[in-house]
């Protein structure tokens, strides 16, 4: 491939995932590493698709190098997308895995991946690096029945700031946003409208989004978030949302 730019983008087959891949990849120069638990039928010379499940540790970290390839690019930019809602119930009525799982992918997997992405490209200087988390309004409320979610997002955030002051130090040339989508049209969205109201008070509210077409489209949202990246120099702060730009 002949791509200049690289990005390396989870939860690629669907969603805001799925809509950066299409959108990023009407520029010939970018060249893009999917990572989805699924296969991926997307077809492109300048796509690769790595069909993973980020629950498994062990096996991420055995395959950074296939994730992060060499390369003199003049942009590297990671997105972890990939979430998941987890089990939406009270406390006292989730099981250990789901408690553990929504963790390893809400921000256990993205940990480990910055980690990796500042060790591959931290030495390139003339390089553009930029880190991108998707994170949640969540990850500043007590929704009932989100708690492994709020929670996971929160730390995310946390995560994401400390990141940033380390670069600050570091002088490495790496930016790092956290990034609200807003209320998105998605699978994680039909997952909560399945929610039960005893465990989920705020059922309503998020089947009434859907009926009165108040949610946004992946592509507004891949949109913004590709604006962010292009005009990085711009934003100050670390902690965002796409409604506010």
């Amino acid at each position: 491939m002949s791509a200049t730019s690289l990005f390396i983008i989870t939860g690629a087959s669907k969603g805001i995932g799925m809509a950066l891949v299409r959108q990023l990849l009407l520029e010939n120069h970018n060249r893009i590493i999917g990572i989805a638990r699924t296969l991926s039928e997307f077809s492109h010379p300048n796509y690769r698709h790595i069909a993973f499940d980020l629950t498994d540790l062990e096996g991420l970290q055995n395959r950074l190098d296939e994730i992060f390839p060499e390369g003199d690019f003049k942009r590297v930019v990671l997105i972890n997308n990939a979430g998941w809602i987890g089990e939406i119930a009270h406390l006292g009525k989730l099981s250990s895995r789901s408690i553990s799982k929504i963790f390893e992918v809400n921000i256990i997997a993205p940990f480990l991946l910055m980690n990796a992405f500042v060790k591959k490209f931290s030495s390139l200087k003339d390089a553009k690096k930029v880190v991108v988390n998707i994170s949640s309004g969540a990850a500043t409320k007590a929704i009932d029945g989100w708690s492994g979610y709020s929670a996971s997002k929160a730390a995310l955030n946390m995560l994401t700031q400390t990141a940033q002051n380390e670069s600050d130090i570091d002088q490495n040339g790496i930016r790092f946003f956290a990034v609200a989508p807003g209320v998105v049209d998605t699978e994680m969205q039909q997952e909560i409208r399945r929610a039960s109201p005893d465990n989920f008070s705020s059922l309503s509210k998020f089947i009434g989004l859907k009926e009165n077409r108040k949610l946004m489209n992946p592509e507004f949202v891949a949109e913004k978030i590709i604006y962010l990246i292009e005009n990085e120099e711009k934003f100050e702060g670390v902690i965002l949302d796409v409604r506010n730009f």
